[in-house]
């Protein structure tokens, strides 16, 4: 009988870079996918903030009308020269209308600045998740090319980039 002789392509050889090399990009692939969905979720937060800002402004234009209508109706009656009873109790009435839509009006103006200010801080940092994205994003790549070339300069510098990527996107965290 013939025997039979089994080649194997590629054999088995142990390369214990390219299992570091495994590793990395692995854990960069993992740091990656966690920094992604913290931007996105940055992102909505910011977009949710900046939607609270936008109606809080509306609801204090609607206040600033009112007032303005409130001061044309005080004009009207001292152009028209309203006297008696009726115009001085509608005169007194605008009055507490315009301290009260004054006063409602400085407390929304300053809810929308804050909304603004939050959506602001969370669009800054969206930013440092998305520079962090990128830098992983390279390094996973840069890391990767080991298996094509062999180099040992392409994970070294994947690894720079991964540290970079890794303290802007927790620098998002902080900031």
């Amino acid at each position: 009988m013939a025997e039979l002789e089994i080649h194997h392509e590629g054999g088995h050889d142990h390369d214990p870079m390219g299992q570091k090399v495994g590793i990395l990009a692995a854990v960069l692939a993992v740091a990656l996918a966690i920094v992604s969905i913290v931007s996105h979720r940055t992102h909505t937060e910011a977009i949710m903030q900046k939607s609270s800002a936008n109606d809080a402004w509306a609801h204090y234009q609607s206040t600033r009308v009112k007032f303005h209508n409130l001061e044309l109706g005080e004009s009207l009656i001292q152009v028209l020269g309203g006297k008696g009873d009726a115009a001085v109790k509608a005169l007194s009435s605008y009055a507490a209308q315009k301290e009260d839509y004054g006063a409602r009006g400085k407390t929304i103006q300053a809810e929308a600045e804050k909304d603004d200010r939050a959506a602001e801080a969370a669009e800054h940092r969206a930013l440092r998740f998305d520079i962090g994205e990128g830098l992983l994003e390279i390094a996973l790549v840069l890391s990767s090319l080991y298996f094509i070339s062999r180099k040992k300069m392409f994970p070294a510098i994947g690894l720079a980039a991964g540290i970079a990527g890794a303290a802007t996107a927790i620098s998002g965290l902080l900031g």
